[in-house]
């Protein structure tokens, strides 16, 4: 496909003016020294509007289509510590909607600090109704209950546009990550000859798998054969596969552009996953650290510290030697501050 058809394809869908855009991209040459690898960053936690993050090029295409609809109100549901749904309040503030969050109880045990801190207390500040939902990892029963909760919105005299989660429902915010894909593209043939105009590997946070797949599917539709590594951090590699392919389908229906697939396109990686989504091990503690005290770069513990840890084991196993390595920076650093009790034990 063509950059111009591509970019005529995206242009057909609404997209609200937001986001600090094109991010950086930047050389981490501590990090390269430390793991023998040429390792690049995509600062995608400098996105803009509230803490920046992956889910600002989500939501331009999302709440571009509900200024589109005349819409007064974004219901939306996510995970208590949830970077999208803070984003959302904050794209809500910016356009003069409001914002219903529907907080879902997807880690456990959890303390008071997770449970007030970091993207709780910003959506509070950012003005948004909380709403509690008790069922973890449903994501059908979440969706369901959010749209109960726009219908009962409806009936007071809003106009509400629900931001779903589940796979029912059509990929738009994915269409961000395509433009995602145009904007790498660009950035890699400007670059020093260090890159010499293209990376081997991309390593990225694979959840809902929007970010994921939208970068794969605009990589592939510009015909860029970079390795494109989605790092599980909400289900295992099985389950998340299956999960990339549908919502490839998805974009292709979406866009009405198919693309030619191999078999090595869809790549998970689920080492650096247990416990289990939000919840640390010590090698994703070992990489938040590391990506501090070396590159002065913030990771969370939900996606980008899991993403930078697996680039870590990769690396270290030899599976990533020689290669030139982009880590997708997906933000979320405002996260961090619900796990201070276990990142600074004793406020040390």
């Amino acid at each position: 496909m063509s950059l111009q058809s591509l970019q005529q394809a995206l242009g057909k869908f609404a997209q609200a003016p937001a986001g600090h855009l094109p991010t950086p991209l930047e050389h981490c040459p501590n990090l390269s020294h430390a793991l023998n690898l040429s390792i690049w960053v995509k600062r995608d936690d400098c996105t803009g509007l509230g803490f920046g993050g992956n889910k600002v090029r989500q939501l331009i295409f999302y709440v571009g289509e509900a200024l589109a609809q005349n819409a007064d109100t974004l219901p939306i549901t996510g995970a208590v510590q949830s970077n999208f749904v803070c984003t959302a309040a904050a794209f809500a503030s910016k356009f003069n909607l409001q914002c219903h969050i529907q907080l879902e109880e997807r880690v456990s045990p959890t303390s008071e600090l997770y449970r007030r801190n970091g993207n709780v207390m910003l959506s509070k500040l950012l003005g948004a109704t909380l709403h509690s939902f008790p069922k973890a990892e449903n994501e059908a029963a979440a969706d369901a209950a959010v749209y109960a909760l726009a219908e009962q919105l409806r009936k007071d005299g809003h106009r509400p546009y629900v931001i779903p989660l589940g796979v029912n429902s059509p990929p738009l915010g994915a269409l961000g990550y395509v433009q995602a894909a145009i904007e790498l593209t660009t950035q890699l043939q400007q670059v020093d000859t260090n890159v010499d105009g293209q990376v081997d590997e991309i390593l990225i946070a694979s959840g809902s798998a929007l970010t994921h797949t939208g970068l794969l599917y605009g990589l592939r539709a510009l015909s860029q054969a970079t390795s494109v590594r989605g790092v599980c951090v909400r289900r295992d590699a099985t389950q998340q596969t299956r999960r990339v392919r549908q919502r490839l389908d998805d974009i292709e229906a979406l866009l009405q552009q198919d693309i030619t697939w191999q078999d090595n396109d869809i790549n998970l990686y689920d080492s650096s996953l247990a416990p289990g989504y939000g919840q640390l091990n010590s090698d994703t503690e070992q990489a938040i650290r590391q990506a501090a005290q070396s590159e002065g770069l913030f990771l969370d513990p939900v996606y980008t510290g899991k993403t930078m840890a697996a680039l870590m084991q990769l690396a270290k196993s030899g599976q990533l030697q020689g290669k030139r390595v982009l880590f997708w920076h997906t933000g979320g650093q405002s996260a961090l501050h619900a796990y201070e009790d276990q990142l600074i034990p004793g406020g040390a």
